[in-house]
């Protein structure tokens, strides 16, 4: 992928953002255990960061998906994974499908604003037991009158206490699994949600996440993304922009925190001399950082088969299996060398240890990222070439 002045500036812009507005507010926002999502929000739709990708008719800079894979990189300089994430989920995992398949009036009421940084958004898919199981949720919506009324419940869902709405996936008929569901625009504010419940995570401490339950929630029809029945489908091409959206968020996070132990290994003396002069250290930081390196180089590459229009579906899978994984490789070993400072609980190394194993989980499991490339390679128990 070439990066042009442009790719670069933008990245300065946003590496800016996260210096001035973000990483001075962090501790205070963990410790609340919640961002102010509409503050951070419009400051950012402002610069028109909301809508790189998305069509300038709805406030967008309608810029190839390149430029918002250099956005999420330049996030990754937070000095935490929950508001990258939070972000993302605005930009990059609850409107995609609107941008593409929705009306235009829908497009004008929710995505609009969502780009201007006027309404806080969720994705609503999964459930307490159908996480990357997406065809299992249970969540209902049947036609009454003019109107979805909606039933069932939504867990963990990012910004979820805060979003005004939530691009969220049901049943819209008793069909087959992979063709009954529908994604819908649902309004936060509707009468019969309940999104009280904000859950207590283990990581991403200032990102809020909410239970959500949905008691004969009216929704007007028109707020159908598409076509019915083809929701699945449309989720699945979202989770491609979620997907290369969270491997890039790792690529600077992870070098930041490869710098910072070599940084700490040099000034830390040990059985006297610097950490960092043991072979093993100097070594093992050598290759992480080469792993972060082909961790960029395969984003890169995804993002360029995204932008030409071709299937990316295999490389992108494969973009968040490794970041997943080189996320707890990086955490665990860099956490190691900084000994009892990396215990404590508000290190940087500490913070990223508890933030990044939501990579190998959220999005899509690694099993699942796994199953995906089996099956694009064929090799799937009894398939044949």
């Amino acid at each position: 992928m070439i990066l042009t002045h442009e790719h670069k500036e933008l990245y300065r812009q946003v590496r800016s953002f996260v210096d001035k507005e973000l990483n001075p507010n962090i501790v205070e926002w963990e410790k609340a255990g919640i961002w102010p999502a509409h503050e951070v929000l419009k400051k950012m739709g402002q610069l028109g960061l909301l809508g790189i990708a998305k069509p300038e008719a709805y406030g967008g800079l309608g810029l190839d998906y390149s430029y918002e894979v250099l956005f999420a990189q330049a996030l990754g300089n937070c000095n935490n994974g929950s508001l990258p994430m939070a972000i993302g989920v605005q930009t990059d995992m609850a409107t995609p499908a609107l941008a593409r398949f929705g009306s235009k009036e829908l497009c004008m009421e929710y995505l609009a604003p969502a780009i201007a940084g006027d309404m806080v958004v969720s994705v609503a898919v999964s459930e307490a037991g159908a996480g990357s199981d997406v065809a299992g949720i249970k969540t209902t919506a049947r036609k009454e009158g003019g109107d979805y009324v909606i039933n069932g419940s939504k867990m963990w869902i990012t910004n979820g206490t805060q979003s005004d709405w939530a691009c969220m996936l049901v049943n819209t008929s008793e069909g087959k699994p992979h063709q009954n569901k529908s994604l819908i625009v649902v309004p936060m504010d509707a009468k019969g949600v309940d999104r009280k419940t904000r859950l207590d995570k283990l990581g991403m401490r200032s990102s809020d996440t909410a239970m959500i339950f949905l008691d004969e929630v009216r929704v007007p029809q028109r707020n159908l993304i598409g076509q019915e029945g083809m929701g699945f489908m449309y989720q699945m091409l979202q989770f491609q922009e979620e997907r290369l959206y969270a491997a890039a968020c790792g690529i600077d996070s992870y070098a930041n925190l490869i710098n910072e132990t070599v940084e700490y290994t040099r000034q830390r003396h040990a059985f006297g001399q610097p950490l960092i002069d043991n072979q093993y250290i100097h070594f093992r930081i050598a290759e992480l950082k080469t792993e972060v390196e082909a961790l960029k180089a395969m984003v890169y590459q995804a993002t360029e088969e995204y932008v030409a229009g071709r299937d990316a579906t295999m490389l992108a899978s494969m973009c968040k299996l490794k970041a997943g994984r080189l996320g707890r490789e990086v955490t665990d070993t860099c956490l190691q060398y900084w000994g009892g400072q990396g215990y404590m609980w508000d290190n940087n190394i500490s913070r990223a240890y508890r933030d990044s194993r939501l990579t190998s989980i959220g999005g899509g499991a690694d099993e699942v990222m796994l199953g995906i490339i089996c099956k694009l390679m064929n090799i799937l128990p009894g398939k044949k070439k």
